[in-house]
């Protein structure tokens, strides 16, 4: 159980890690997938200079960043070298505790195959990652905003299924023949629209979206700017366009939070009200987050903390969401 709660901190650790390579758009600086040879940085003055030459030969440097200097280039790689890194640590803290307890026969009865399934998850996400960052090494300066959604939101999806399963196992330990919490329709839902909004925010990292319209509430002079752009077929705007997508992470935001607040709500009344005021409370805080990047301009500080946020607002929702699903224990 604090063996997953742990993996669980890394993961929201990675989280925050990969915000700051976002927004410091050091995405694209390791231009190499290297499961295991990549686990050392350049050591060498040769290493750093090769390294530098593969980024040269890609469309940001040549587009964007043509007069960088191997200084500028070891600073962007120090973060997706940092968030690669925490991703095999994030592999081995998960996987070796998984042997041991099996060798052992440690894992209670059901629960081996939830396990491998996460632990699958977790290989599947490095392979997204590098998909996405395949997406920008040819013919674009930046990665794909949907692959970003992807890696991101799989993420979150680990992080959620971490955190249930500690809960159940913490509640097995306490309580002998319990099962497994269900997730009740409430919490489906509310989960369900965290989710959305938080692949509509990733929509708008990854096609900086936050910097079209600095304003709050109005979109410039508008709820919605008249003469916006737009794109054929209708539907490609909620996805491609970068006005479209910042007014429907704006307003969906509330939908969400509605969701979330019922859940909280109904973790209150079903005793877990820890769980029931951290969901509103981090709802509220997220909201203010949320408009307070844009108001800055994005500024990293915010955006990052905005991001983070959300993932914390996920594991209290989780928590909320195991305390209205348990279940009697076992005949």
């Amino acid at each position: 159980m604090l063996w997953l709660f742990a993996v669980a901190a890394l993961v929201l650790l990675m989280v925050a890690v990969g915000g700051i390579t976002r927004l410091t758009e050091s995405g694209l600086s390791i231009t190499q997938w290297k499961p295991l040879s990549g686990t050392l940085p350049p050591l060498t003055e040769a290493q750093w200079q090769a390294e530098f030459d593969n980024y040269k030969q890609i469309p940001e440097y040549k587009v964007v960043n043509p007069n960088m200097t191997l200084a500028g280039f070891k600073g962007i790689f120090f973060w997706e070298y940092v968030h690669r890194l925490l991703g095999r640590v994030i592999g081995l803290a998960f996987a070796v505790p998984l042997l041991w307890f099996a060798v052992r026969r440690r894992i209670p009865a059901g629960y081996g195959w939830r396990l491998t399934a996460i632990l699958a998850l977790g290989g599947l996400q490095g392979a997204i990652g590098w998909w996405m960052v395949a997406s920008g090494l040819v013919n674009r300066t930046d990665v794909s905003h949907v692959r970003l959604a992807v890696h991101l939101t799989t993420a979150l999806v680990l992080l959620a299924g971490l955190v249930w399963t500690a809960l159940d196992l913490r509640q097995l330990a306490a309580v002998p023949f319990s099962r497994g919490a269900r997730l009740a329709p409430l919490a489906a839902a509310a989960l369900l629209l965290l989710f959305v909004q938080i692949v509509f925010g990733a929509f708008t990292a990854g096609l900086d979206a936050g910097y079209a319209f600095a304003s709050w509430p109005l979109m410039g002079d508008a709820w919605f700017p008249a003469n916006a752009p737009m794109v054929e077929p209708l539907w490609r705007n909620a996805v491609d366009n970068p006005i479209a997508v910042q007014f429907i992470h704006r307003w969906l935001a509330f939908a969400a939070a509605a969701g979330l607040c019922l859940l909280g709500w109904r973790a209150w009344t079903s005793g877990a009200w820890r769980a029931g005021i951290a969901v509103v409370a981090l709802v509220a805080l997220q909201i203010g987050l949320g408009i307070a990047t844009l108001l800055s301009g994005v500024a990293i500080e915010i955006a990052v903390a905005h991001q983070v946020n959300a993932a914390i607002t996920l594991i209290a929702a989780v928590f909320a969401a195991h305390a209205i699903g348990r279940r009697a224990p076992a005949a």
